[in-house]
């Protein structure tokens, strides 16, 4: 498929991530969005087919849609526009949820190929810090408030948005859920990669974590490898639920180290408050709910 230059330039600056793929689902076009949202560039992904599983799309329940029921495929096969909401793979490991529209080409009635545009819609980002000393007040404010490897926020303010959560639950009666997550086997990374790659799999985790997530959700770096994740106004279905998918994909991501797919995994413990809680009290039972996790073998979620 050829494509004007007038077109190209357009369809190469625009945000969303465009591709195009012929019939044989080879990608013909990779725009500059997508690269941005990827984090692969147009020399690695050109020429390669989708079934190549490079940005390894997963749905909700962690169906690997590359390799089957992948709505591109299915556009290809029936001509039909096709909204999906779906996890991909980027380049550094996370999981980066996409909203993505799919659209047949269509010439002299025969289709010829599809077209997919996507956007980022995880509604929580990481704070970036960059080397500058001329940062003001309320930035350093911020800054003091959040881990600056990850780009989350810390355990001190963790901690007052928890205390929070439990005024408001003990004054207004609003529940909220509660996840203490650990990374399986972490020292591992540490010791046969280096704490380099140690730090990568940390910022993977916060990331995905964020992309599972919403705005009023709090996601923070708690020490080390573990993490807390506190849920407004969740109830107990869903939470279990959130808890599982967060879980799933982390575990569908995926680094790469000297070659090799380095495959994740977290433990978590997951609760709920309850009458007569504090601060205390529900980190420390989800902090016990996760080492049942680890106990039963590590890769899953214990709710109590």
């Amino acid at each position: 498929m050829e494509i004007s230059d007038l077109y190209s330039s357009i369809l190469e600056n625009l945000q969303e991530g465009i591709y195009f793929v012929d019939n044989e689902r080879k990608i013909t076009f990779w725009n500059k969005g997508a690269e941005l949202i990827t984090g692969f560039t147009a020399d690695e992904i050109i020429g390669r087919h989708c079934y190549d599983n490079i940005l390894n799309h997963i749905d909700e329940d962690g169906n690997k849609l590359c390799l089957q029921g992948c709505p591109l495929h299915e556009t290809l096969q029936d001509g039909k526009n096709r909204e999906s909401s779906v996890y991909l793979h980027h380049k550094n490991g996370q999981r980066v949820k996409i909203s993505a529209n799919i659209t047949p080409i269509i010439d002299e009635k025969k289709i010829i190929g599809s077209v997919e545009s996507f956007r980022e819609v995880s509604e929580n980002k990481p704070v970036l810090f960059d080397e500058s000393d001329n940062y003001t007040k309320a930035e350093l404010r911020i800054i003091a408030l959040h881990d600056q490897l990850t780009g989350i926020p810390n355990r001190r303010y963790a901690e007052s948005f928890l205390n929070s959560r439990v005024n408001e639950y003990n004054e207004l009666g609003i529940e909220f859920g509660l996840i203490f997550a650990d990374i399986d086997n972490f020292g591992s990374f540490n010791n046969n990669y280096g704490h380099e790659l140690g730090d990568k799999v940390l910022q993977v985790v916060s990331k995905t974590f964020l992309s599972a997530t919403r705005k009023n959700d709090l996601v923070g770096r708690w020490g080390g490898e573990e993490f807390l994740i506190i849920f407004p106004g969740i109830n107990e279905s869903d939470l279990i639920k959130i808890s599982e998918k967060i879980r799933m994909l982390v575990e569908n991501s995926i680094l790469r180290e000297n070659e090799q797919n380095l495959k994740v995994t977290i433990s978590i413990g997951a609760t709920m408050i309850r009458s007569g809680d504090n601060s205390h009290s529900i980190v420390n039972r989800a902090d016990d709910l996760m080492y049942q996790s680890k106990q039963k073998g590590k890769n899953r979620s214990t709710f109590g």
